[in-house]
């Protein structure tokens, strides 16, 4: 299923999968530089898709015929890897440098939570790194709670879907 939004342009805004036609436009996807260590190159989330079929849900975000973003959630992981918490999220948000700012991500996030409101999902997750210039403000200005847990040094949080 693809999830469109028009804006108030008219211009439409829409999840692509990552397909043979469009795998260079969401490999040239860059944040600004400053982010770089916040999250992975959309190179190393096509590599994790690859090697997680099923779970991993990579999405190239784009305007128009305009690539702005990479997104990529993931569905039903073993959280603790000992099949005691199942848990479908956020893996990965990139929005491109020069695009950053426009609504972009949130409709990344509003997209995925649809997507799992359709597979009967009732928790959003995302984890973030911490610091200046991390998205901690962005998530929790979209409803997301942050949580005391801790996932390989990073903040999660959790965004209730009903």
């Amino acid at each position: 299923m693809a999830t469109t939004s028009t804006s108030a342009s008219g211009t439409s805004l829409r999840l692509e999968e990552i397909t043979p036609a469009n795998i260079d436009a969401a490999l040239a996807v860059k944040v600004h530089p400053e982010q770089e260590f916040a999250v992975a190159p959309v190179v190393k989330s096509l590599a994790e898709a690859y090697v997680h079929p099923g779970v991993a849900w990579p999405r190239l975000i784009v305007k128009g015929d305009r690539p702005v973003g990479f997104l990529m959630a993931f569905f039903d992981i073993d959280w603790n890897l000992d099949g005691t918490v199942i848990r479908s999220g956020l893996w990965r948000l990139n929005i491109a440098a020069g695009e950053q700012g426009r609504g972009y991500g949130r409709f990344a996030v509003e997209s995925v939570a649809a997507e799992l409101r359709d597979r009967g999902g009732r928790e959003l997750w995302v984890t973030w790194h911490e610091g200046e210039q991390g998205p901690e403000n962005f998530y929790l200005g979209l409803g997301f709670r942050k949580t005391e847990e801790r996932v390989e040094g990073e903040a999660v949080g959790v965004l209730a879907l009903d």
